[in-house]
């Protein structure tokens, strides 16, 4: 077993423990309101285990820059994310998600289960980079386009989160959330977050052999497990844009089909309207 694949094992195992134990605990309590959190606790350690784990003998972790920014960046990322659902699970006291699966024993693991999943494939680049032995020279151009994107997904997908709850705190004025990003796209978050996997993913490429190295290959399913979710499952936003659900914005708000009509679903642009 090389060592990077002795790190991937690890944190497979430790996304394995973190979700288990949750999971004991929580149906021994018949309680979900630390599932989320969980979630983001587990990205964090993830990230700074494979960062520890991942120095070898003349490859400091600090001396190369790739791992340090890409494990900074990540950590503010889910270091937000760990925070936002913590927030999130207080202001709701709860999460109707559970309420028919908290005191089934099987359903109720399975959902655990699926979030381990989930933070160890969106964790692979991260841990891809932080466990790779490839001497680092310097960046290169692909690396500082990765980076900045990154930075800049994160940073906006902040601003976005930010924007929309408080608006939600104002008292949701106009019945549909359209200030700051929100006026720019239907769905900035998901644009944000969905950015922020693709550029971790491409950020990869310089810690790898190249276009045959197959860990790398096995690392795109970060950005492609979480278009997935955001795109195509049936309880997000954009799988549901064009559904029945909507009727109740038609019906109650006026200005909303203007709204869809002028901003975009996703991607932010200034302009919209002007798009053929």
């Amino acid at each position: 077993m090389t060592p990077e694949t002795g790190i991937l094992a690890i944190s497979a195992a430790i996304t394995a423990g973190i979700q288990l134990l949750g999971f004991l605990v929580a149906y021994q309590l018949q309680t979900e309101k630390f599932y989320d959190i969980l979630g983001g606790f587990n990205f964090l350690v993830l990230g700074i285990y494979s960062a520890i784990d991942g120095e070898y003998p003349g490859g400091a972790w600090y001396d190369n820059t790739r791992k340090v920014c890409a494990t900074i960046i990540f950590s503010l990322s889910r270091g937000w994310l760990l925070l936002f659902l913590a927030w999130r699970a207080h202001e709701r006291g709860g999460d109707s998600r559970f309420d028919d699966v908290k005191d089934k024993f099987g359903m109720f693991l399975l959902y655990w289960f699926v979030q381990a999943i989930w933070v160890f494939c969106i964790s692979l680049p991260i841990i891809f980079i932080n466990s790779s032995d490839k001497a680092f020279d310097r960046l290169s151009a692909l690396d500082y386009i990765c980076i900045v994107a990154f930075a800049f997904a994160v940073v906006f997908e902040i601003a976005a989160d930010v924007q929309k709850a408080v608006w939600v705190k104002a008292g949701r004025e106009g019945g549909f959330c359209q200030v700051g990003v929100w006026k720019y796209s239907r769905h900035p978050n998901y644009f944000a977050e969905m950015l922020q996997w693709w550029a971790a993913w491409g950020l990869a490429f310089g810690s790898g052999s190249g276009w045959g190295d197959a860990q790398w290959w096995v690392s795109i399913l970060s950005p492609v497990i979480t278009m997935n979710i955001l795109l195509n499952t049936a309880g997000t936003g954009v799988a549901n844009a064009n559904g029945k659900n909507l009727k109740r914005y038609y019906d109650n708000y006026p200005d909303y089909a203007r709204y869809r009509k002028e901003t975009s679903i996703l991607i932010p642009m200034i302009g919209y309207k002007y798009v053929p």
